[in-house]
């Protein structure tokens, strides 16, 4: 409370003055009151300036809260643009993903029809190769069978014509399946003949026994010659060793289709006269070896077409090539 005296009671009291005729008792109740409203005007004051400085504080604590306000709305701001644009990149690697994911589920399903159509054809190539597996095992078996035969045959031949093999007059060959038998003309024909002798019907038949056995056989008959030329008392008929060679072939075919019963679509005839040595003309021993009949025995084919009457000749013949 200031010191100095309150205005009020200055008032008071010269009021009391003036009018005289208050009491002291009225006096001191007035005095009394002016101090109370005194005191009150003091607290009022002090409370006032709390209030002030209460005022201020909250003022200073509202321009906070003001400023970080405007702060956290930049901030919200800021976010909201970040919320955006995430979202936008967000929906772009989205659509993106979904294209590639799109991609790929394509890219996958055309692996994955490849990969059936490669499993489908690695399974036709098994099974391919396993009919290759089963008609190769099939054609070895027989071959086996036929080179079997072939060499019964072989055999059967080495047997019929043992004498003559001894003597050198007739050779067998089994090479890779083929089957040749080679016989010197002299055995076969007189000098400067081509009709078949008494000694080479014989052989041819003996010769036939053996080849009657193996229907599934066709025979190729060729005639050789050496390089001598034609004589003159012969010139007439054979004017050159291709006429003598294909001849003698063809006499060996007509005795074996007329006389040893092989049916002609089992035979054929060539001559090559002088032009397939296996030996050396220089010499008579050369010579000799050159004149000869070969008999190659092949794999039968029967024809495309079979004459009326003749079907049903022959024994159904094998099939495959040696």
């Amino acid at each position: 409370m200031s010191h100095q005296m309150n205005p009020l009671l200055i008032i008071l009291s010269f009021l009391l003055l003036v009018g005289g005729c208050v009491s002291k008792n009225t006096y001191q109740q007035k005095v009394n009151e002016a101090d109370l409203l005194s005191r009150d005007v003091a607290q009022l004051r002090t409370e006032k300036s709390d209030l002030s400085t209460d005022i201020s504080e909250l003022e200073m604590q509202l321009s906070n809260l003001n400023q970080r306000l405007i702060d956290a709305l930049n901030q919200n701001s800021d976010l909201q643009r970040t919320l955006i644009n995430t979202r936008a990149d967000q929906t772009r690697k989205s659509q993106t993903f979904s294209h590639q994911q799109a991609e790929m589920e394509e890219q996958s399903a055309q692996l994955q029809q490849a990969n059936e159509q490669l499993l489908l054809s690695i399974e036709q190539l098994q099974q391919e190769k396993l009919k290759l597996e089963q008609q190769l095992e099939r054609e070895k078996i027989a071959r086996e069978a036929r080179l079997a035969k072939l060499k019964n045959t072989y055999d059967q031949l080495v047997g019929a014509l043992e004498n003559e093999i001894e003597r050198g007059e007739i050779t067998i060959t089994n090479l890779e399946g083929k089957l040749s038998v080679n016989l010197l003309s002299q055995i076969l024909f007189d000098s400067g003949q081509t009709d078949v002798s008494a000694e080479g019907k014989k052989l041819l038949s003996n010769l036939g026994d053996v080849i009657n056995k193996s229907p599934d056989r066709a025979l190729s008959i060729e005639g050789h010659t050496d390089n001598v030329q034609i004589s003159s008392r012969l010139k007439e008929q054979y004017p050159t060793n291709w006429e003598l060679s294909t001849a003698r072939a063809t006499s060996i075919v007509h005795y074996l289709q007329d006389v040893v019963g092989i049916s002609g679509d089992r035979l054929s005839a060539t001559g090559f006269s002088e032009y397939r040595p296996v030996a050396d003309n220089a010499t008579s021993e050369g010579r000799a070896k050159n004149r000869r009949i070969q008999i190659n025995l092949t794999a039968y084919k029967a024809p495309d077409f079979q004459p009326e009457g003749t079907s049903g000749q022959q024994e159904a013949p094998l099939t495959g090539s040696d």
